[in-house]
């Protein structure tokens, strides 16, 4: 009934915020894999508890990354792609908090890789900044939220759609 549209969209795992979102996940896996030995390694505490909780976090945030990515990449409205986007940008923020926060409650061997992690992340802003510039603010409908509308469209303007009139018979004969 419906044709799958593969047109002109990239595929989505050749974008370099991609990629860079991919890295970061193995990156978060690995470090994951070595902080969970460490603190298996010591005494329970709620230090410790607290330290598993927030590489739990982490890992949920790294993957929101590639997969919000990929959500903003298959769709052209506006408000959808800075909606994935603010998701994705408070997701690497909270993997930097989760960073301080495994310092804060006694991860001490692994503080070098808590730092390459932040070096990613640095990284990773730079490519997704990149990336959002490339959003085309003119495929909009009006978000009534106000939050992802275009510089000069606000939520309560008058939207020059509604007064297409619309004929569900016009529709018959078009399938």
């Amino acid at each position: 009934m419906f044709e799958e549209d593969n047109g002109d969209k990239e595929d989505v795992k050749l974008l370099a915020v991609y990629q860079k979102a991919t890295e970061i996940v193995d990156l978060v896996v690995k470090i994951a894999e070595v902080i969970e030995d460490e603190l298996n390694n010591q005494s329970k505490s709620t230090e410790n508890e607290i330290a598993l909780q927030l590489l739990s976090d982490m890992l949920g945030n790294a993957y929101i990354l590639p997969v919000k990515i990929s959500g903003a990449h298959g769709v052209d409205l506006y408000d959808l792609k800075m909606e994935n986007a603010a998701l994705i940008r408070k997701a690497a923020r909270e993997l930097s908090t989760n960073c301080i926060g495994l310092e804060i409650f006694g991860v001490k061997k692994s503080l070098a890789y808590l730092q390459i992690l932040r070096d990613e992340i640095d990284l990773f802003r730079v490519e997704f900044a990149e990336w959002v510039n490339t959003f085309n603010a003119w495929d909009y409908i009006i978000d009534r939220w106000g939050l992802f509308n275009p510089p000069g469209v606000n939520y309560d303007d008058h939207d020059p759609d509604d007064g297409i009139p619309f004929n569900p018979d016009d529709l018959n004969g078009l399938g």
